[in-house]
């Protein structure tokens, strides 16, 4: 999808926030999870092309198949050792792991999973070496408009729009399931069905991941919500998608 150079609103001011707490469980509550948001600004950004919809199982399959990369996946001492272990390894991970170098036959148009944030950027640069991952303010652009809408929809939740807790299936889905999710630029899972890496950085190193997952609840499913992992993470809750800055005519 082509995005216009030009300026829109990013992150998330008082009202904003106070409405996702609202939306939010006492646990998100207690922790202020979204005073770690960009301050509401206005923004203006160069041209720039991205993926609609995220990276599938299959897609990168042929990339695992043509270059020899490693498969998704992670071994269970290594996930224990990764830490954020809200999932079981063998009741949540295992359904998602490859076998003989393949994704799970049901799950070959879902996102991809269980790659770290370098995984994503190889990808991207095997495509062409043009692609990379987008920036968060080009992620978050994508989503939501030039107008700051809460929501890639707009202003009020609905949940029958994205793949999340409140309504979900309690894992990933199709790419192309939810069209009437999609953000005003046409970007499918702006919200809802995993998380997405991006190349931004926190100031500790962690990569900015955007979105929310399948099992996240109201309040996170936002664009102007964020937060970090380390970038060698994988995770059954963060896949991708591809940019490129656009050439100028």
């Amino acid at each position: 999808m082509w995005i216009p150079e030009g300026s829109f609103w990013m992150g998330s001011d008082r009202a904003e926030r106070q409405l996702a707490y609202g939306l939010s469980s006492q646990a998100v509550r207690g922790a202020r999870w979204f005073e770690a948001e960009v301050s509401r600004r206005h923004l203006t950004l160069a041209a720039f092309c991205i993926d609609r919809f995220l990276v599938t199982q299959a897609q990168y399959a042929t990339f695992v198949e043509r270059t020899g990369h490693r498969p998704p996946g992670i071994r269970k001492d290594e996930y224990l050792r990764q830490g954020f272990l809200v999932h079981d390894y063998d009741r949540a991970v295992t359904r998602y792991l490859w076998r003989n170098g393949r994704p799970p036959e049901n799950l070959v148009d879902h996102p991809v999973v269980l790659v770290s944030a370098d995984d994503a950027e190889v990808y991207c640069r095997w495509l062409h070496p043009a692609f990379r991952l987008p920036t968060e303010a080009e992620w978050e652009k994508a989503a939501r408009g030039d107008h700051g809408r809460i929501f890639p929809w707009g202003d009020h939740w609905d949940a029958t729009r994205l793949n999340s807790a409140t309504r979900g299936p309690g894992g990933t889905t199709p790419v192309t399931r939810y069209p009437t999710g999609a953000s005003p630029y046409g970007l499918f899972d702006p919200a809802g069905n995993v998380f997405q890496w991006t190349a931004s950085r926190l100031a500790d190193g962690q990569a900015v991941v955007k979105g929310c997952a399948w099992d996240d609840e109201a309040g996170l499913c936002r664009p102007a919500f964020r937060h970090g992992r380390p970038p060698q993470s994988r995770h059954i809750l963060i896949g991708f998608r591809c940019a490129e800055t656009a050439m100028k005519p």
